[in-house]
């Protein structure tokens, strides 16, 4: 049976992703076999984990997966790990509809214990209201220690843990105060490129943070296992073919589920390889930062005609944002205008001027079936925006105008879909 915790928080900003990636660092380096996950759609935080891993981070998402899916997932990928560690997103009970879609309503659907980052900076025993208030607002989420960050000093630390032994609440340690463990901000979310401070943070967590007893408590969760359920497993048999476009920025974007459910899947990089797509069942362009890569994008001419081709033929292809705008005519930033595939007859702006945030989960009804996913982008279709082949909702059942585009046998849209099917 799998087991483990999540790391969740009172608000974003709290240092849920600090202590989670330091955690997951810490316990990679100490030679266990670390299975991580994160709670909801992002799918840029799982990068990181990835690497510190050395195993695909999974998301745990129950606006678009049931619970039921969730459980499945959990046991499948965690069943072979030491522990499964689980990061969550956002506050603790903060979902698309009051805690609906939450990082405690994952902890919930998989029984795990949660652990309590709180950023005690600027606080003392005020920090007491704050926990209590956590720990007693819902009887099934149980909050099972709490880890401060951003602790001034030891006898500042001293006061946190008075906090903890009058609240009956384990304390299960600290991060000190530190400059060099503040996240910066990249394109489109944070930056997890390998930097000098993952060394210091892990050092901090070993030394400040009790770690053991953090197994302890993932030792004692039972947490739900439905891993012999068949729920998005591909049929190993099956002779059909996925081809994915895939590098480290311009089509990085996907979901692991979605790869390890299709069948066949082989991967290719627009910028560098000409695809072979002869028998290929289904061509899947994934999101990313195409705009940030256009000469490479443009140079590899061979590879947009190629896909051209497979277009036009009938080749069915799923594009999702970056994907759907590699398939356009062209791409205008504020260097000039680029030339893309030129399946679809439209333009993209990712000029400053334009940019306009985009964000929030999304579905959609297409020819008898449900579609599920995510949108989060700046660029925006130059003038008109295309005539959709479906309305699209968001979370809360509110029609937005996200355009789901049909062209032949080419399904593209601004939204980062989850669960794909041939």
């Amino acid at each position: 049976m799998a087991r483990g915790f999540v790391i969740g928080a009172p608000a974003s900003g709290s240092g849920k992703t600090t202590v989670a990636r330091g955690l997951m660092a810490l316990y990679a380096l100490k030679g266990y076999r670390v299975q991580p996950f994160k709670c909801g759609p992002d799918y840029i935080d799982t990068k990181f984990h990835e690497a510190v891993c050395g195993r695909p981070s999974v998301n745990l998402d129950t606006f678009m997966a049931t619970p039921e899916h969730v459980r499945e997932l959990f046991g499948r990928y965690g069943k072979d790990a030491d522990v499964c560690l689980v990061e969550g997103m956002m506050g603790l009970f903060d979902g698309y509809d009051r805690d609906k879609g939450s990082s405690a309503e994952v902890s919930r659907v998989l029984g795990l214990p949660v652990v309590l980052v709180v950023d005690a900076k600027s606080a003392a025993y005020s920090t007491a209201a704050l926990i209590s208030g956590f720990v007693n607002f819902s009887k099934d989420v149980r909050i099972a220690g709490v880890i401060f960050n951003r602790v001034g000093s030891a006898r500042h630390f001293s006061m946190l843990q008075q906090v903890c032994e009058d609240l009956e609440v384990e304390c299960l340690g600290y991060l000190p105060k530190d400059a060099s463990l503040e996240q910066g901000s990249r394109y489109l979310g944070l930056d997890f490129s390998e930097r000098a401070e993952s060394k210091r943070l892990v050092e901090l967590l070993d030394k400040h943070v009790r770690w053991q007893r953090l197994l302890e408590l993932a030792n004692e969760a039972r947490a739900a296992d439905n891993s012999s359920s068949s729920i998005s497993c591909k049929e190993e048999n099956s002779t059909q073919r996925t081809l994915i476009a895939r590098n480290d920025e311009s089509f990085s974007f996907i979901y692991q589920e979605n790869i390890d459910s299709l069948p066949g899947v082989t991967f290719f990089d627009p910028e560098k390889d000409v695809p072979c797509l002869d028998g290929v069942d289904l061509l899947y362009l994934p999101g990313g930062y195409p705009e940030k890569h256009l000469e490479a994008l443009v140079g590899a001419e061979a590879t947009r005609r190629a896909i051209k081709r497979y277009a036009e033929r009938g080749g069915r292809i799923i594009a999702e944002c970056g994907g759907m705008m590699y398939l356009c005519e062209t791409i205008i930033t504020d260097e000039g205008e680029f030339p893309m595939c030129g399946v679809l007859p439209y333009s993209i702006t990712a000029r400053k001027e334009d940019r306009k945030l985009s964000l929030g989960y999304r579905r959609f009804m297409l020819d008898g079936k449900e579609y599920r996913g995510h949108e989060f982008h700046y660029t925006q279709f130059l003038g008109e925006p295309p005539r959709s082949a479906a309305q699209v909702y968001n979370a809360k059942g509110e029609p937005v105008p996200t355009p789901v585009i049909r062209y032949k046998n080419v399904l593209a849209s601004y939204t980062h879909l989850y669960q794909i099917n041939i």
